[in-house]
């Protein structure tokens, strides 16, 4: 057994001194009471000295006591006997369940599969949420982003995702939260089990009071379980992150302890490596595909910031959720103007899809001009085309806000799923003005458009306020 000692210890951060052979990078070594000291060798300073960082807490960490090396990298399982289970970034099951058996253990540290074994296919993925599926539809075996600030639903709508998906999606789930509230966790295990789609999904959870090093490796554990199903189950995956801002977070903060110069912001130099060696490994192959959709969190609203903009540059689409469409209870609050994916060219979603999305834009375009105007002299004043836009536009919007069935139990309205099918129906004949004379409020919170006739007669045969009074 290679056996160290500690040399120094500065938060996470630890040097150990070996007498004998030098760990290898990643190499993990334990240390304390039963080895529950974890720490992974991320340098080697000189012939003697290796640095790493702690994936656990180092109380009762001190100088001169002993390291052993395990001689191997961190490890997570996979087999068939994950599924249903619930793991932290070291594979321990944390759901109070049976102990783990009949599982292979396999290196958290891959990389990505080779150019000449990725598909080239492009494949549609229905979500049944109409906003996304119209203006910014998700591919199969691509990656999504969901952006916005604090508040704005961004794990809400991720939780309605798997909710729609598991439905008709035949794979693995996978959901890695990164820097998780543990209430957010304890919620969404016991929402799957009460759906009863655990038996189909597997959750992995680096929790926001860990070390950085154990949030910055649980992203690593999660691809390594979901290139198991992908390469040796030949499933397709679906892999759910959030947040990968904590991701970027985490890997700050273990840049900051092991004193490397900040770059731009105060992020660490690394960024776009870190990024890329997590994200590349999620592709589309010749066994199956890896579909990825993942929450990222935007400081202070600011999509400059380096870490929105090269999680950007990895998406095949991102949907950009707005604070103010929130505010106005457009629920799922996704912004159309600033949504976008690749997939929407009218080779992959067809000639109609394209045009009508292309429509759609251009009169949301029109209203968000518009809305100065109409604020400073009323709507009296523009001309009668410009009213018809923003009648459409106003009808649109409402349409394509949608009941969560993730949110029944605070909204009291049954949730819905729409077809891609039926989104574009209800959108064309939106356009078309077949629905010019119904209110607002008919289209608002609906699932087809069809539903919309049914809610303006019944909010018509209901007596009005003043009627009930007397």
């Amino acid at each position: 057994m290679n056996r160290g000692a500690v040399v120094a210890i500065r938060g996470s951060v630890v040097d150990v001194r070996f007498a004998g052979r030098l760990p290898a990078i990643y190499a993990l070594l334990r240390a304390g009471e039963g080895g529950r000291i974890v720490i992974e060798v991320l340098a080697q300073l000189d012939a003697r000295r290796v640095r790493g960082i702690a994936l656990t807490p180092t109380q009762g960490l001190a100088r001169g006591m002993a390291v052993e090396d395990t001689g191997g990298p961190l490890r997570a399982p996979v087999g068939k006997a994950v599924l249903s289970r619930m793991f932290n970034v070291f594979g321990d099951v944390i759901d109070k369940g049976e102990p783990l058996a009949g599982v292979e253990w396999r290196s958290v540290h891959h990389a990505p599969p080779p150019l000449a074994r990725r598909s080239t296919k492009s494949e549609i993925f229905e979500t049944g949420i109409k906003v996304i599926d119209v203006l910014a539809p998700l591919e199969r075996g691509g990656k999504a982003g969901l952006f916005g600030g604090a508040g704005v639903g961004k794990t809400v709508l991720l939780t309605e995702m798997i909710h729609n998906m598991i439905g008709h999606h035949d794979g693995v789930s996978i959901f890695c939260g990164i820097g998780e509230r543990c209430r957010e966790g304890e919620e969404l295990y016991r929402d799957m089990q009460s759906a009863g789609v655990l038996p189909s999904m597997v959750m992995l959870f680096g929790q926001m009071n860990e070390p950085p090093g154990s949030r910055f490796r649980v992203g690593h554990a999660a691809l390594t379980m979901a290139e198991y199903f992908r390469d040796d189950e030949h499933r397709d995956v679906l892999l759910l992150i959030d947040n990968i801002f904590r991701f970027i977070q985490a890997g700050s903060e273990v840049s900051g302890l092991l004193g490397r110069m900040p770059s731009r912001q105060g992020y660490q130099p690394t960024l776009g490596t870190e990024l890329s060696g997590l994200e590349e490994r999620i592709a589309n192959t010749d066994n199956g595909a890896i579909t990825s959709i993942q929450a990222v969190y935007v400081p202070a609203d600011d999509f400059t910031d380096p870490a929105a903009v090269h999680a950007f540059s990895h998406l095949s689409a991102s949907i950009t959720l707005s604070r103010k469409r929130a505010g106005e209870g457009l629920f799922p609050a996704v912004d159309p103007l600033q949504s976008g994916s690749k997939m929407a060219t009218p080779g992959i979603v067809g000639e109609r899809h394209y045009a009508l999305a292309q429509e759609i834009r251009r009169t949301l375009a029109q209203y968000s001009e518009l809305k100065d105007i109409i604020a400073m002299l009323g709507l009296e004043q523009l001309s009668p085309e410009d009213r018809k836009v923003v009648a459409r536009a106003r009808r649109l919007e409402r349409f394509l806000t949608q009941p969560f069935f993730t949110t029944e139990q605070f909204t009291g309205l049954k949730g819905k799923l729409v077809s891609r099918k039926d989104s574009l129906d209800g959108c064309e004949r939106i356009l078309r003005d077949e629905f010019q004379d119904y209110p607002e409020s008919a289209l608002y919170m609906i699932g087809a458009v069809d539903e919309a006739k049914a809610k303006a007669a019944t909010s018509k045969a209901a007596p009005a306020p003043a009627a009930q009074a007397r």
